[in-house]
Parts: C-alpha cells; structure tokens; sequence
C-alpha cells in the first residue's frame, strides 16, 4: 500500500432520522482513489450505534436555520464520550478500529501491516509496566489532590512488592491480576501499623490498578480489555465512627496543645470540611450575604466547587478575621502529625472511641441526619456525587433509633 500522506482517520457519528440514535463510522481523508482525480473522503460504517453521547455545548457543529447542534465530547484520548458503560465501550472499540485504520494509511514500512502491527505489539509487551503507572501518575493526577495521588502511589508499592520493580506487559494477564488481587487482600498495612489491609483498602487499590489497565488498553498495550474480565473487590459495610453533641460538647471544654487543632476539629464537625479543605480555606471564602455566613470553595479531592451556609458559631471557630489570601487555620498540622495531639485531647476528655479527624466529618454527617435534616441536603454539604455514599450515616441513625426503641424495658410477667 501506498503512502498516503497525512491522511487522517476519525471516528464520527450520524444521528438516525427518526430515533435518538448515532451510527458511527470511520471518516478518512484525503484518499487518493484509483479513477478519481480529486482526493476523496471516505466514510466506512462500522456497524454499530450508541444512544447516549455527550454533547460538548462549547463547541457548535454545523447548524441548519432552524436548530442548532454541537460536537460530541471526547477524552483525553480523543475518544467520544457517552454516559452507558456499554456505549463507552462500543466507542473504545470503534477507536479500536479507527487506530487499525490509521496504521494502514501511515504505514511506509515494506512488510505487510500485519508484520509491522506484530512487531509494534512485541515492543509493546516488553515495555515495563510499573514505569508505564508511574507516567500515569505524572499524566492523570498531577493535579489531583493529595490524597488520590498517594492510593496510586501506595498502588505501585504494592505492585513492586508482588511483582518487582520491572514487569513487562507480556506477564500481564488474567491469572497476574487474580494473584495480586489475593496478594491484596492479605497485604500487610505498611508503616507502623500493624495488620493488614481492611477489605475496603483493597478495593480501592486493586480499583486503581484496574483502571491502569484499562488505560493500557486505550493506549494499545493489549489486544482485549483485560480489565473488564477481572472482578474488583466488593466492599464491606464498614462503620463510621462518630461523636454524640455530649461529646462534643466535652471537647469543646476541654483544653488541647493546639489551639488551631481544636478550633479546627469542632469546624468540622459543624460544616462536614475534610481536612485537606479545612487546611485550604482562605478568608476570601467566606463571606456574610443577608447576615448569613457562608463559604465558598473548592474541594481538594473531587474538585467540585461548593458554596454553601455555615452557623456562626462555625465562624466564631474562625477566630480573628484576616487578610483574604491568608488562610483561616494556619499552622493547622497535615494528617501525618495531627494524629498525636488529636487522640491526647479526645482522652483528656474522657472519650473512649478510636476518633481520627475524619470522624468528626462523619459527627456532623450523622448528628445532621439524626436532627431531621434530609438526606439529600446533608449528601449537597458534604460535597458527594452521589447520596448513594452518604445513606451509610442513615444505617448509623438507624441502628441508634432501634437500640432506643428498646432502652426502656417493663417487667410485664410481674403482679
């Protein structure tokens, strides 16, 4: 085959006349065509259809008078996205092909495409899977927050630890990934504590690696998505630890060596922050409209923009207030050196529970639900996607609603 210069290959859709339907095909352009004299596009369908594309509304395609439409969104990888995981997939496989596609028409190499199609994949396979996830980091999340950034982290020194430092693509496969899923779910925690793994931590980090995987896979290392022939790990309902408004009560009398942790701890516990956002806050995000407090704010770990109420006994936690660039906790320790001072106020306040910082987020989440407050509005202040991941505050609430029930017990067999 012939160099055809520049030619470029796309995936592109064609919406059905009369069905909320998009046939995709392959556009190729410009084609030299044997007897024709101008170059030609070429528009080969693939034979399959999606039904829930995302538009991207920034970017107008061509419009008739009377309606207007815009281009479908795509990735990182310049790949159409649609909100069903089945579409997602048809769209992977028709950049599957798309890529096949494009490898013909750049091919100036003088043995068969297959030859040279082999030959890629051979070097492919040998490439050292642990640096490829290392890229990943750098490529995805160097502006992820903290947090995520050390579970792929943490992901890699699991994977050295099973694996090596070097794991070539070809070693890959179904019974690699099953193993380290095993290796997983008895993996000791690392650092100082002792155990190993909760069930849940091992979810999360084998959920990574199979999105790693599954990115191989966008990126040609594999033939098959080896990731979607792999179970991940199901979760276990876990509790959530919080404190009653007595205990709060009794931190908020008693004394603690960090003044900043104190003020902090009990901000949380009345606003839902997370650590990393409380560690963040700026005095310019917070402001008084109607004599109503208020914040405004991005969260560090799922990047959504929040503008909610705040109580003022929240604001009077703040302390004296400063200039707008300066942050409203400073000095506030990060998670690695608050844990100390932490646990030594919760026992100088005679509080026995396993509280970590986190807890008191999950304090207000539950008090929150326990007061009346609707599910709904306490999913908005803690900032999820979905109120899926607050209905576990709801089965704590429960489970103190039936312990209640039964509190109060009569002697009915006595006359």
């Amino acid at each position: 085959m012939k160099k055809l210069l520049k030619t470029k290959v796309t995936v592109r859709l064609r919406k059905a006349e009369f069905r909320k339907e998009w046939y995709i095909y392959l556009e190729s352009y410009p084609v030299s065509v044997p007897g024709k004299k101008n170059l030609q596009r070429i528009r080969e369908y693939v034979n399959r259809s999606v039904t829930t594309v995302v538009f991207d509304k920034n970017r107008p395609a061509r419009t008739k008078e009377d309606s207007v439409s815009y281009k479908p969104k795509r990735d990182d990888n310049g790949i159409i996205v649609c909100k069903s995981k089945t579409d997602q997939e048809t769209m992977i496989y028709a950049d599957s092909l798309r890529k096949l596609r494009q490898r013909e028409f750049d091919t100036v190499e003088l043995y068969s495409e297959l030859d040279k199609f082999q030959a890629e994949q051979k070097e492919k396979s040998e490439e050292n899977f642990v640096k490829y996830f290392e890229g990943l980091i750098k490529k995805r999340h160097r502006n992820s927050s903290e947090s995520i950034r050390i579970n792929w982290e943490r992901v890699i020194h699991f994977l050295t630890e099973f694996g090596g430092e070097i794991i070539p693509f070809y070693k890959i496969d179904i019974k690699f990934c099953e193993n380290f899923k095993n290796y997983l779910l008895t993996a000791p925690r690392g650092g100082n504590k002792q155990g190993t793994l909760s069930k849940n931590s091992a979810g999360t980090y084998f959920s990574i690696f199979k999105a790693a995987l599954r990115q191989a896979f966008v990126d040609g290392y594999f033939l098959s998505e080896i990731s979607a022939k792999i179970k991940g790990i199901a979760d276990e309902e876990s509790r959530r630890e919080y404190l009653t408004i007595e205990e709060l009560n009794k931190l908020a009398s008693t004394d603690c060596d960090s003044d900043v942790l104190r003020r902090a701890a009990l901000f949380s516990a009345l606003t839902g922050l997370r650590l990393s956002d409380i560690q963040k806050l700026k005095w310019k995000e917070i402001s008084v409209e109607s004599g109503l407090p208020k914040i405004h704010f991005t969260q560090q770990k799922t990047k959504g923009v929040e503008y909610m109420p705040i109580s003022e006994q929240a604001v009077e936690l703040c302390g004296e207030r400063k200039l707008p660039d300066d942050l409203v906790f400073e000095g506030l320790p990060n998670s690695a050196w608050i844990s100390r001072p932490l646990k030594k106020w919760i026992e100088s306040a005679g509080i026995t529970k396993n509280i970590t910082f986190h807890n008191f987020r999950h304090t207000f989440a539950t008090l929150q639900l326990a007061n009346g407050t609707d599910i709904y509005t306490v999913s908005k202040m803690l900032g999820h996607t979905n109120v899926k991941t607050t209905q576990v505050y709801a089965k704590v609430v429960d489970e103190s609603k039936n312990k209640a029930a039964n509190a109060i017990k009569l002697n009915l067999n006595s006359k």
